[in-house]
């Protein structure tokens, strides 16, 4: 039997890479999609898009973080633009996002027989998370090994963080090799059908682009 793994999609740029990631290293990939009511639900498009591109299963999950709102994603706050970036956590944070999806991604996981869940989270470029950190994966993982039927049994779910570690022009650089589908992803924390270039997640964005020396594929292509 080949190896399977789940793959947290969010249609974002890592979560696009991740599971390029994902599809070369396993033979299988299971992609889960999060509708929780986010703003930007534009990027539920390009999740679909994505995993179609890999011919790979979709499981969307629904929820409305909107009846608990905290964060510029989910409640009436608005999105900042063109404040500068700094390692303090933003209102753009939604209150234990990774948690919520990591915990349906371990269960989607055991009950589909899958070894991995891949999850898009970075460190580097956006330490301001609490839960996008290396002790934070470690710790959860440590849960989950006591928390799983599989687990305790000896075949615990590996969750893999590959881009934890990388700056974002490394990350476009490794979607690039193994020709992801950028052009298809959305990286936007507004709605509407095109990015508003001004917000904390545009602006990494354009910057790793920047880095790299090539053009966005998706300010040009289908994923715009």
């Amino acid at each position: 039997m080949g190896s399977k793994a789940v793959v947290i999609l969010s249609g974002g740029l890592d979560s696009t890479t991740c599971a390029a990631i994902a599809a070369k290293e396993n033979d299988e990939i299971i992609c889960l999609t999060f509708d929780y009511g986010q703003r930007h639900r534009r990027e539920l498009r390009s999740a679909r898009e994505v995993a179609e591109h890999y011919d790979a299963e979709h499981l969307v999950v629904t929820f409305d973080a909107r009846q608990w709102g905290g964060s510029a994603l989910t409640d009436e706050i608005e999105v900042p633009k063109g404040r500068g970036l700094d390692d303090s956590i933003p209102v753009t944070y939604v209150p234990a996002r990774n948690t919520i999806f990591l915990s349906f991604a371990l269960a989607v996981a055991e009950a589909k027989a899958a070894d991995r869940a891949y999850i898009g989270v970075n460190a580097l470029d956006y330490s301001g998370y609490p839960d996008c950190r290396p002790e934070y994966i470690e710790a959860f993982q440590a849960m989950a090994a006591m928390a799983q039927k599989r687990a305790v049994e000896g075949h615990p779910v590996r969750i893999e963080s590959p881009l934890i570690q990388l700056s974002k022009a490394e990350i476009i650089r490794r979607g690039i090799d193994l020709g992801a589908p950028l052009d298809l992803s959305w990286s936007c924390y507004e709605g509407g059908e095109r990015p508003c270039g001004e917000c904390d997640s545009c602006v990494i964005r354009a910057r790793g682009f920047e880095e790299v020396g090539v053009p966005d594929p998706a300010l040009s292509g289908a994923g715009v």
